[in-house]
């Protein structure tokens, strides 16, 4: 008989775990690898209580300073009472100013007057600066694989342990300067802190969250089989869970038949005509706000298991995301020009760790006469194609797997360095195979 897969229980499994190697573990770092939407920031934040309960004060590092606000408001509302510092920058406007009406939380832009606080939180950067302080006993380092190895080590005398987590399918590290003259060394200050930890420590206890509870049932296998092949996860829900309706019928548009065949299967792929565009291509930019406009006419409504009935699909709960800046801010005009607002429209980059009902994707190959390993990096469309919690529905021209077949990857072998798999090339691939099982084709 096949045992039935308890997605609550494999996840309270795997988090036992987790907090029994941080708070009764000998080895000096923790790696907990995170799907997307697999509960990252419960688990930091449940780790933080219980090492701050067991009497250990600690030190935890987040990336930004929305990351460490977010942390700190998580905190106070699971324990009112703990004491909290927040160490921020000496800019005009260093943090959230909800973090003010937290009595338990003390904030401050110099770590010695945050001494003997349970919990103190701040960016990798501003932890960086501090000096002539006792180190933590313990540290937490959120979105692990966002962080450079360099700021790891310009971070590290300042705790004794550590507890590691991230996602390892988003977009690598940012660094300004090209890091072709470290491919291959242990010490790349370029490659992510995780990567330069384990391999110097390969020892180190390693963990994974088996469960998304973001993605549904629908997205779960492709995102894990394109982007996590050797960590796989399951969706938290079953294909009967949750349900996208509209109470206003399709007009038989492009947006329209894309909408309902993303509502009843949970991906669309809106196909335009094949032709190399700019990047800011005006028909697709276009076709990407209409279909934002007809989600938010067409009256839909998203039942999940947040929920006792359906909940209207509003503005808020539908993000648009692109590759370019300039892409995002053309997307922003036509909507504007539209009527609509309060629809978050960003990049990959700035879409990370969010989560939407609804997500409207500008495919970063689209349109395109070549694929540069910039469009084809595997963590960009990774974000774009997992910050969902019903349906992503992907704009695009005609002609993609065409341009992949004539662009096979040329990237030069770097001896040292870990292959990283799957590459760009495949997992677009193997999102555009399946996507286009929904394709509609629509020549505005």
């Amino acid at each position: 008989m096949t045992a039935v897969f308890d997605p609550g229980a494999e996840a309270a499994r795997a988090t036992d775990a987790i907090l029994r190697d941080t708070l009764r573990g000998t080895h000096r770092g923790v790696v907990v690898d995170s799907p997307p939407g697999a509960g990252k920031s419960t688990l930091v934040v449940r780790a933080a209580l219980e090492l701050a309960a067991a009497g250990r004060p600690l030190m935890v590092i987040a990336q930004t300073n929305a990351q460490v606000d977010d942390l700190v408001l998580r905190l106070a509302e699971k324990n009112p009472d703990l004491p909290v510092g927040r160490l921020h920058s000496s800019d005009a406007d260093p943090y959230d100013k909800a973090l003010d009406d937290l009595p338990n939380v003390r904030k401050s832009a110099k770590a010695g007057e945050l001494a003997g606080l349970d919990v103190v939180i701040s960016t990798a950067a501003k932890w960086a600066h501090v000096k002539g302080v006792e180190p933590w006993g313990h540290a937490i380092v959120d979105e692990a694989y966002q962080m450079r190895s360099d700021a790891l080590l310009a971070v590290a005398n300042l705790f004794e342990r550590a507890l590691f987590v991230g996602d390892p399918g988003q977009l690598d590290p940012f660094a300004i300067v090209g890091s072709e003259q470290w491919a291959g060394l242990s010490y790349d200050p370029s490659a992510s802190a995780v990567t330069t930890l384990l391999a110097h420590n390969p020892e180190l206890p390693q963990h994974r969250l088996p469960v998304s509870w973001r993605l549904p049932a629908s997205a779960a296998p492709l995102v894990s089989d394109a982007f996590y092949p050797f960590t796989p996860f399951r969706s938290g829900t079953g294909h009967g869970d949750r349900r996208l309706a509209f109470a206003v019928p399709s007009d038989g548009s492009g947006p329209d038949r894309v909408i309902d065949e993303a509502a009843e299967s949970g991906w669309g792929l809106l196909e335009l005509p094949a032709r190399h565009t700019p990047r800011t291509d005006p028909e697709v930019v276009r076709a990407l706000a209409l279909v934002v406009r007809r989600l938010l006419d067409r009256g839909g409504a998203a039942t999940s298991e947040r929920s006792d009935g359906p909940v209207p699909l509003t503005a808020d709960r539908i993000a648009v995301g692109t590759a370019h800046r300039d892409q995002a801010a053309a997307v922003r005009a036509a909507l504007a020009e539209l009527g609509v607002q309060e629809v978050t429209v960003d990049t990959a980059n700035r879409l990370q760790g969010r989560e939407f009902d609804v997500t409207v994707v500008l495919h970063p190959l689209s349109g395109r006469p070549d694929a540069t390993a910039f469009h084809l990096e595997t963590g960009r469309l990774c974000v774009l194609a997992s910050r969902h919690r019903h349906a992503c529905i992907v704009v695009c021209r005609s002609g993609v797997a065409d341009l992949l077949d004539d662009h096979p990857s040329t990237e030069p072998v770097q001896l040292g360095v870990m292959v990283k798999f799957p590459d760009g090339w495949e997992a677009n691939h193997a999102v555009l195979s399946h996507l286009s099982e929904h394709r509609v084709r629509w020549e505005p």
